[in-house]
């Protein structure tokens, strides 16, 4: 019998045999199941077992870490076992949503929308990152920035700058084309709705402030209605509820019209009366919304920087928890975009967190004695100081509780400290170590300083706690 056999057959047992299994998939390390009753999962059992390096339950899923190159040869092996044919990580993800409540429900939306254009958004913030050391004053030099002194690199800078901001300029296009898909329609009228609200011939929304002060906003007369003739650059909402209509508009006039003219009817007609609606309506809505949404953080973060900054950076582990940190990211989209703000304070927070809950988990590998466990502790430590908790989160540092505490306290105490010095970021990175280079270059020294605090402090404190200590969790 292979090692991948017995594995699945020991994996299977622990969580509650074949009829405890609702659905099964998996990811590039993870086993993700949806099962009839977590309660059941003998989690002792199961982190016995030597291929497994943790477990944890999230949104409805049950993941079991296994490893890349290892998590495949076991789930086929899991499949051969239970007599299942192999599933797709949506339907056990569509599976896990019916298990939620409607607050869940809506924060998966969020989720299946921004989760999938993360990668642009990311790549484009590691090359604006990539720009800031180019063009910051003070990096390198005492006096001015790099291509300062080195004027020959001027204009690569100014490819790269090109490059990484299309990303941003063209967000409604990439937020269109998620959306649409996410309900079911075509995803390329998707980024045309997209593309629609921010066309050139149209006043763009970073203008919108001057152009109301002077009275000069532009406007189309329809039989006497005045629309204005405004743009949605960086703005979120308004694409976003704008692709619901339009998706689920679609979707009805298929099943209406007849196949013979959908080319010419169903297309046309759902992209006409969407665009119609958002010029008149949606769009005026959810840019004030959206907008209100902003300067709501932005005079929260203003007005008691202090306050703010540590309430975040506490409550952003837990956020995860729950998944309702994915709402957050439109906001930090809304920021990076905006002209008032001048970049987004919530993200170097968030980056912060991340390297915290990697910290603890990292001070693990000294308090526990199972060797899964403290190999567990190192690969998930790493991941977290890159930018990806769940395995830290989930995998070492909830399963014994106060490596979690101390995590989110030492990134309250570190947002406390960036936000009093007004720390931002130009972008939406990697949030983790390398996110320093989405800072606002005049930043980086103290959020250098917020990185020490966030590397050093759950560390010792983690350690510290498990030696003297020495609680509960750590003997079970």
């Amino acid at each position: 019998m292979s090692k991948y056999r017995q594995a699945a057959e020991q994996i299977l047992v622990a969580i509650g045999g074949v009829e405890n299994i609702s659905s099964a998939t998996h990811c590039v390390t993870r086993l993700r199941l949806v099962l009839h009753d977590e309660n059941v999962v003998d989690t002792k059992a199961l982190e016995a077992v030597p291929e497994v390096k943790g477990a944890f339950a999230t949104s409805g899923q049950f993941q079991v870490i296994l490893g890349n190159g290892i998590v495949e040869k076991v789930y086929q092996e899991l499949m051969a076992l239970t007599g299942r044919s192999e599933q797709s990580k949506e339907e056990v993800k569509e599976e896990a949503a019916k298990k939620g409540n409607p607050l869940q429900r809506a924060i998966k939306v969020l989720a299946d929308v921004f989760i999938p254009i993360l990668p642009a958004i990311v790549t484009a913030g590691l090359l604006m990152g990539l720009n800031n050391v180019l063009t910051g004053g003070g990096i390198f030099f005492a006096e001015g920035s790099i291509i300062d002194h080195y004027p020959q690199w001027a204009d690569f800078a100014d490819i790269i700058h090109v490059i990484a901001n299309t990303a941003f300029t063209f967000l409604p296009a990439l937020i269109g084309w998620s959306a649409v898909k996410r309900f079911g329609g075509n995803p390329l009228l998707g980024i045309v709705i997209g593309l629609i609200l921010v066309h050139p011939a149209l006043l763009n929304a970073w203008d919108y402030g001057k152009a109301q002060a002077a009275g000069e906003i532009p406007t189309w007369n329809l039989f006497g209605f005045e629309i204005n003739k405004l743009g949605y650059q960086g703005q979120v909402l308004p694409v976003f509820v704008a692709s619901i209509i339009l998706a689920k508009l679609e979707v009805f006039l298929k099943k209406r019209i007849p196949d013979a003219i959908h080319l010419l009817t169903v297309a046309p007609v759902a992209l006409l009366v969407t665009s119609f609606l958002t010029f008149a309506f949606i769009g005026p809505a959810t840019f004030a919304i959206g907008n209100g949404i902003a300067d709501g953080f932005i005079w929260l973060f203003d007005t008691i920087p202090w306050v703010a900054g540590f309430l975040y950076g506490i409550i952003y582990g837990p956020l995860v928890i729950t998944g309702m940190h994915h709402t957050f990211l439109a906001i930090d989209l809304q920021l990076t975009a905006g002209t008032t703000s001048g970049g987004t304070f919530l993200w170097p927070i968030l980056a912060l967190s991340n390297i915290a809950q990697g910290s603890a988990a990292f001070a693990m590998y000294f308090l526990v004695r199972n060797a899964n466990l403290k190999g567990l502790s190192t690969t998930a430590g790493l991941s977290a100081w890159l930018g990806i908790t769940e395995p830290a989160l989930f995998g070492v540092n909830l399963r014994f509780r106060f490596p979690f505490f101390m995590a989110i306290v030492s990134a309250g105490f570190a947002g406390m400290f960036i936000t009093m010095f007004g720390v931002l970021a130009n972008s939406v990175g990697v949030g983790g170590v390398p996110g320093i280079v989405s800072i606002r270059p005049g930043d980086w020294f103290p959020f250098f300083i917020g990185m020490l605090i966030v590397i050093i402090v759950p560390f010792l404190l983690t350690v510290l706690y498990g030696k003297v200590l020495k609680p509960k969790s750590l003997q079970e």
